[in-house]
């Protein structure tokens, strides 16, 4: 007998995991998904990744703007054996998570207890961390507390962008979550409880996180770019706006401590400017003006006052 799924998520991120919950033969017997919002330039009203990718198969789909006496009661008479919640976007009472019969499984992108809360993707890639994972846990009321059923850990690559990183999780949450579900058909799930020691908290990403600061080390100033693409973006403060900063890498060449002013154009390298900073150097090879196309880094250069050698960027 096939298990009876409620699928809880949003973006694209959970988009595998559903797909995943399918091919295993569950009964998806509703999906829930955040309600449709306005995108792109021309606002139309689109729904959520989940809920489109749901309507595709034929599946029910329930935007509820808030969990309530309605949309408990609606998911109560479906009788679930198992919920399952990837980036769903809401809290969900205690009364939810112990409504399916195996209680509520979550998918969650960072090995916990790193990185509980909204942005663990981003967080690990703007913190320099060199592995990160899936954990597909047990839910519990407090945030991301919930012991741990099955653990998949994966290399950062040293220039690897969140939104590289965002893809491969969400493919190796679905293989997480399959492995869960064949375990859990052939008996109880076995859970292990989160360390003590580890907690960090990934907050939700604002666009003031993309700012870059020529204080740093350059280390620190390439995994901002890295963190903060595609979303918020790093940039760099300037009267005229601000120069968006799209990708960048490390100057493997020796800088002498002081010698440059932070934040200013100390050499052009073939692939764009390179500019102090606190501990070495940055070189900048994709960038974009504020209203203007992005370019390379050696394009930027080229007729650029404000990238001669000297300038401050």
């Amino acid at each position: 007998m096939s298990l009876r799924v409620v699928f809880m998520g949003t973006p694209e991120f959970a988009v595998p995991g559903l797909a995943a919950v399918l091919e295993h033969g569950c009964e998806v017997v509703a999906v829930v998904s955040q309600p449709s919002k306005p995108v792109g330039r021309g606002l139309q009203v689109q729904p959520p990744p989940v809920a489109a990718f749901a309507a595709e198969r034929g599946l029910p789909v329930f935007q509820w703007p808030r969990l309530s006496n309605e949309s408990y009661d609606a998911l109560s008479a479906l009788r679930p054996d198992l919920c399952v919640v990837i980036a769903y976007g809401k809290i969900l009472p205690k009364r939810y998570l112990e409504l399916p019969r195996h209680g509520c499984l979550n998918v969650h992108a960072s090995l916990l207890p790193r990185w509980r809360g909204a942005a663990p993707i981003q967080w690990a890639v703007l913190d320099g961390d060199a592995r990160t994972g899936v954990c597909v846990m047990r839910m519990e009321e407090g945030l991301d507390t919930g012991p741990v059923a099955h653990v998949v850990e994966t290399p950062i690559g040293p220039d690897e962008t969140s939104g590289e990183l965002h893809d491969r999780l969400a493919a190796l949450g679905a293989q997480a979550l399959r492995h869960t579900l064949a375990a859990l058909e052939r008996g109880p799930l076995s859970f292990a409880p989160q360390p003590e020691e580890g907690v960090t908290y990934a907050r939700r990403l604002e666009k003031a996180d993309g700012r870059l600061d020529w204080s740093w080390s350059a280390q620190r100033l390439h995994d901002r770019v890295r963190g903060a693409h595609p979303w918020p973006g790093a940039f760099i403060d300037r009267p005229e706006g601000p120069l968006k900063v799209l990708s960048a890498r490390v100057w493997t060449h020796p800088v002498a401590p002081g010698a440059h002013q932070v934040g200013s154009v100390l050499a052009h390298a073939p692939d764009g400017p390179v500019v102090a900073c606190a501990d070495g150097a940055l070189v900048l090879t994709r960038l974009q003006r504020a209203g203007r196309k992005v370019v390379t880094g050696a394009e930027f250069m080229r007729g650029a006052l404000d990238c001669a050698v000297g300038a401050q960027l």
